[in-house]
């Protein structure tokens, strides 16, 4: 069997005061004629990105509204896993596709997970691509089944996904954050859902600005001293040496700025500790920059601080799925300044509720006229924290998600 995943319990109704009823009335009355419905949601990790933290809230609040949900993880070794990285960067338009036998070894794992895998789902949702072949095994496994893409398939390395498509246009439904990801080609009905982040969460529950000075002092950072903060993966993609170059360009405006940059190390990802350690090398010993992530006892409350007591924050990415680590950053009223990238302009309105960046020089700008500038900065975090709560908070997903199930038919 796969290994299932143990979450927590969520109410639906501890979110109303956040969303408003009507729509969770909406979702009431959406979960309604679905009582019963088994839905298996699929994915390579438990813990370390985007994809875990929606399904420890999401699957938990799918059972309160009467969903028989599950969570399992698909079984994977150190070689399955280089591969899939490989898939993943290539997907995202790197160079370079996967060797014959990587592909044999991605291929050989999801056959292994797929007899692995229980029978009689109503749903099964595979997140991502690496048990995306799994449907095409095991078809008979699930009555509907969806294909959940969490990247950026805007620009992929053609050979790559010459090779992945096949496999993709098998499943009835598939998912998206954007309509510039689907790629041509696919089969099935599509659908254009973004994520959304749980806002009662550890990692962005309301805390007191004492508490976030507390926090911060135990990682030794100076609280009177303006700080900018970027919460990511240590992976260029999300460009953590352009976060340390933007930081000593602002450095020579605000000599005493710091710099914490903070990432948890997933599972699924075997070249995070070898950028982590190109990061530390570029920060070259700087006593104002913090590299932090989950083995320092880094956890989301600490993520929380961080950002809650931040000066300017930072999501400097040079390719992005989504982006929710920004939805997150702004829902604690602290300013953002963001690549101009993949999902991120959805979260943020240029000017108005953020600022959206090309270069390392605009990001320092932009940092720096923030810090000059603290009416500014509360501006714009005031009116990010509106736009996602009217956009990208968890009650909506749930919503998005049940249209879906009611289009499949019930158990």
């Amino acid at each position: 069997m796969l290994q299932p995943v143990a979450v927590g319990h969520k109410n639906l109704a501890d979110y109303t005061h956040i969303v408003g009823w009507p729509l969770i009335d909406e979702v009431r009355s959406l979960a309604e004629p679905l009582a019963g419905l088994r839905v298996l949601h699929l994915s390579a990790t438990a813990f370390g990105g985007g994809v875990s933290e929606i399904l420890y809230t999401l699957v938990p609040l799918m059972r309160d509204v009467g969903i028989e949900a599950e969570w399992q993880v698909i079984y994977g070794r150190e070689e399955f896993f280089n591969s899939t990285k490989l898939l993943h960067n290539a997907l995202q338009g790197a160079p370079d596709d996967l060797t014959v036998d990587q592909w044999a070894t991605w291929k050989h794992y999801n056959e292994m997970n797929a007899r692995e895998l229980s029978e009689d789902w109503d749903v099964i949702i595979v997140h991502d691509p690496q048990p995306a072949a799994i449907h095409s095994l095991v078809p008979e496994k699930g009555r509907l089944w969806v294909w959940r893409c969490h990247i950026d398939l805007s620009t992929p390395n053609e050979e790559t996904i010459g090779h992945l498509l096949p496999y993709l246009q098998t499943y009835p439904r598939s998912v998206f954050h954007m309509p510039e990801y689907v790629p041509n080609g696919m089969d099935g009905r599509v659908y254009v859902i973004p994520p959304a982040i749980d806002p009662l969460a550890p990692k962005n529950m309301a805390l007191s600005p004492e508490d976030a000075i507390y926090v911060c002092n135990q990682f030794g950072l100076d609280v009177d001293r303006p700080l900018m903060c970027q919460v990511s993966r240590f992976d260029p993609w999300k460009d953590p040496l352009g976060v340390i170059d933007t930081y000593r360009l602002a450095k020579d405006e605000f000599p005493d700025l710091q710099l914490a940059l903070v990432g948890s190390m997933a599972t699924d990802d075997p070249e995070g500790w070898d950028y982590f350690n190109a990061t530390v090398a570029h920060a070259e010993g700087d006593p104002d920059i913090h590299i932090l992530n989950n083995f320092n006892n880094v956890g989301s409350v600490e993520v929380n601080a961080f950002q809650s007591h931040a000066d300017v924050l930072i999501q400097k990415s040079i390719r992005e799925g989504f982006g929710l680590t920004v939805s997150e950053a702004i829902w604690k009223a602290r300013p953002m300044i963001a690549g101009n990238v993949g999902g991120i302009p959805l979260q943020i309105h240029d000017g108005e509720s953020g600022f959206l960046v090309d270069t390392t020089e605009e990001c320092a700008e932009r940092a720096t006229r923030i810090l000059r500038d603290p009416a500014l900065g509360k501006d714009l975090g005031r009116r990010g924290k509106e736009h996602v709560r009217a956009n990208f908070l968890m009650p909506r997903l749930l919503r998005d998600w049940l249209r879906i199930f009611g289009e499949g038919g019930g158990p």
